[in-house]
């Protein structure tokens, strides 16, 4: 018995079929796809973080505003007298926090009053946008 073998060549490069211009392009729009979802979760994280870090950082400074009230007797008159010592300020033991405390994670200013609308004083940032009310991550974020 006799086994033939046949050489098969490589089919000329005109038969070889590669993608088409289509295909290309639908390569292209689903991996922009997929970088768009990936790309919005990751900032949308973002934004979710500084908000979590900004209603710990409120409680945070509540505290440091209360223990210079224990320190000294009287609530701050400014979120500053918590940084350098106020000159009427007996008692004074700090400083109780640095100047870079006393920004929200997007960069504004924290709000401090005396007195506060339901208790000895109030503090809160403004959100994402730096302005009052608004929602989603742009909403106050208030200390209670």
């Amino acid at each position: 018995m006799r086994l033939s073998r046949h050489l098969t060549r490589s089919p000329s490069p005109a038969a070889q079929s590669g993608m088409s211009l289509l295909e290309i392009i639908i390569v292209i729009v689903l991996i922009g796809a997929v970088l768009t979802l990936v790309g919005s979760r990751v900032l949308g994280g973002a934004d979710r973080g500084k908000a979590n870090l900004a209603k710990s950082q409120i409680q945070t400074l509540a505290g440091k505003v209360e223990n210079y009230q224990l320190d000294t007797g009287s609530l701050p008159s400014r979120l500053e007298d918590l940084v350098t010592q106020p000159g009427n300020a007996s008692g004074w033991l700090g400083p109780y926090a640095k100047s870079a405390e006393l920004k929200d994670p997007w960069g504004h200013d924290i709000l401090y009053r005396v007195p506060g609308e339901a208790g000895p004083f109030d503090l809160s940032s403004l959100g994402k946008d730096g302005r009052v009310g608004g929602e989603s991550y742009d909403a106050d974020i208030k200390y209670e």
